[in-house]
């Protein structure tokens, strides 16, 4: 393309809005759609963009930005508990992917020097990719996504020794350019620098600005920390995207860190997109052509074997479930962005040849294309095959003679469980999740695991002489099956169930249980909090909302017995509207039931 910046930003704009909601439609992922979007645009493709470098080298903030914002999500202190997974688990995976392609490399005839910078290259993923892809599952907060987490924060700190070691493996510079005590110093330096320096002067920055009260000074402050903390570790040699992370665990805590991540997640999103469509354009379309099954063969040997040592790492010192361990290793199979890098460097450093090095350019991209289906494709196989774990034993109950069986022991039915403990009504709770009743007897609760629904095992807690059933389970279904059975074997039964919305409380009430909506009073009283607030007097507060309480109770009755009736259903509502405007206008003696309010006060 000959024209300006204007005009390239308006076609990298129009390709992502085109790609990535045709690409999401369809179940590919965002980042396949920007890829291909790259490989149409760039040199060897449309050819609007003729050289990739450039918008490589400014896409690459985006990566920056990205690792500022997990730092937020990182205090040092759990940073300091990731110690394990990160050096133990991470440590591993570089160093035996580093061996086994390493060897690989040597078996295909290169020499050790070439072949080692080959292997741990290769060994890198790109947190780029693979983030992005744990963040559009939902997935960064189990057990595979933070043991990945884990292994790429450790793959980014091992690329900053093996870009520094490269010039001394090619013998391409002379001795005092090489990893002299001078860089260890500066480097150990710089990282001081930021962690002790700028947690203070960071925390006292944003202070300053948020007096301002201007947002777009916030904003600018929020992208001078992310770039210069990043501008500082490159200066003292070290990987730019370290100090961006750096500060954002420093910030992790401080009382700013929603906000910084607001104002910083745009640009994030924006660079990242142009950081993938730099990679497809670095893609060479024309060495896949000249050499498809050589360039095949080697994306696939690649993605299998850091695929099965990544399942393998992932099942033992990762200490991962085999599905866990699985999709672990399909997030990060492929090659990273640091790869590129290391790859450029050995070929300038003599240890690569040019032909060498466009193949594995191309090997590490086409990976990366790959990588969303091969996840999709994972997904997929684990769920056509649910796990068959043991189901472990309901636990024998023993009759105690309770008064109250609580089935449900979350948080809605431990509140009702500490209420009845502190009048010294005895009760008896039953919980269907295995990990929760586990978790709740740490704390010396008497909970059994079991199905409140099971009528053996309501008969064997004594449920014949129960006075009175709290249903807190958390699920619509469970709930209502729960209930119909305890009105199957004790018609009489007083049956109290926790309600999601209206009309769960409807088909509870058909089951003639007392229905209770789940958020409906901690909503009236934190209403009225904020009216006092507001101003309003204490009492006049309490008043309005027994007042909403009240008609709001009358009107879950009256719909009640139209709720099959979608017309009637409306029509109750728009009713009910009415009446609560005429409720709350009679106290400032306004409309039909406040002029009845004034006309009874004269008559008094």
């Amino acid at each position: 393309m000959h024209g300006g910046g204007l005009e390239l930003a308006l076609v990298f704009l129009l390709a992502a809005v085109i790609a990535v909601p045709v690409f999401r439609r369809f179940g590919l992922g965002a980042v396949l759609g920007y890829l291909v979007a790259g490989v149409a645009l760039g040199p060897n493709g449309l050819r609007f963009v003729r050289d990739a470098d450039p918008v490589m080298a400014a896409a690459e903030i985006g990566v920056v930005m990205m690792l500022f914002v997990i730092g937020l999500e990182l205090s040092l202190p759990r940073l300091k508990v990731m110690r394990r997974p990160v050096f133990g688990t991470g440590g591993a995976q570089v160093l035996l992917t580093t061996l086994v392609l390493g060897g690989i490399a040597m078996a295909l005839g290169l020499g050790w020097k070439a072949a080692l910078v080959v292997g741990a290259g290769l060994a890198l993923s790109s947190t780029a990719v693979s983030l992005q892809l744990l963040s559009e599952r939902k997935a960064l907060n189990s057990d595979h996504g933070r043991l990945g987490f884990a292994i790429l924060l450790f793959q980014d700190i091992a690329a900053i020794p093996l870009l520094a070691a490269i010039p001394l493996l090619g013998r391409a510079a002379s001795a005092d350019t090489g990893l002299g005590w001078d860089e260890v110093v500066k480097a150990l330096g710089a990282m001081a620098l930021l962690v002790l320096v700028g947690r203070w002067a960071l925390r006292h920055l944003f202070r300053l600005v948020a007096r301002a009260q201007m947002p777009e000074v916030f904003t600018g402050a929020a992208l001078f920390t992310v770039l210069g903390a990043a501008w500082l570790m490159q200066e003292a040699g070290l990987s730019a995207g370290l100090g961006a992370f750096l500060a954002g665990v420093l910030l992790a805590d401080s009382e700013f860190r929603h906000e910084l991540e607001s104002q910083v997640n745009p640009f994030k999103g924006l660079l990242l997109g142009l950081f993938f469509m730099a990679v497809g354009m670095s893609i060479d379309l024309a060495r896949v052509a000249a050499e498809p099954w050589l360039i095949l063969g080697l994306v696939t040997g690649l993605m299998a074997v850091k695929f099965v040592l990544l399942v393998l790492i992932g099942l033992r010192p990762g200490r991962l479930d085999l599905r866990e361990a699985l999709q672990l290793a399909a997030v990060l199979a492929l090659g990273g962005e640091f790869s590129f890098v290391v790859f450029t460097e050995a070929e300038r450093a003599g240890l690569l040849a040019a032909g060498l090095h466009d193949r594995l350019v191309a090997v590490v991209g086409l990976s990366m294309a790959l990588t969303p289906l091969l996840v999709m494709a994972v997904a997929r196989r684990l769920a056509a095959k649910p796990p068959t774990r043991p189901r472990r034993a309901f636990d024998a109950i023993p009759d105690g003679h309770p008064q109250v069986l609580i089935a449900g022991f979350g948080r809605f039915g431990q509140i009702i469980a500490r209420l009845l403990t502190a009048q010294r009504v005895p009760y008896i709770a039953i919980e269907h999740s295995a990990d929760q009743v586990d978790f709740v007897r740490r704390f010396g609760n008497i909970i059994y695991y079991g199905d409140p629904a099971n009528a053996e095992l309501l008969r064997s807690a004594g449920a014949a002489h129960v006075k009175a059933f709290v249903i807190a389970i958390d699920d619509t279904a469970g709930s209502l099956h729960t209930v119909r059975t305890i009105r199957h074997l004790y018609p009489d039964a007083k049956v109290f169930a926790r309600a999601r919305d209206r009309r769960h409380a409807w088909e509870l009430m058909d089951l003639g249980a007392y229905a209770v909506r789940e958020m409906f009073h901690s909503s009236l009283r934190l209403g009225e909090e904020v009216l006092m607030a507001l101003g309003v007097p204490a009492e006049v507060a309490r008043q309005h909302a027994r007042r909403f309480r009240e008609h709001d109770e009358r009107m879950l009755v009256a719909q009640y017995q139209v709720h099959d009736d979608e017309a009637a259903l409306l029509q109750t509502a728009a009713d009910a509207r009415k009446e609560l405007e005429e409720l709350f206008n009679a106290d400032q003696g306004e409309g039909v039931l406040g002029g009845i309010a004034v006309e009874r006060r004269r008559a008094e």
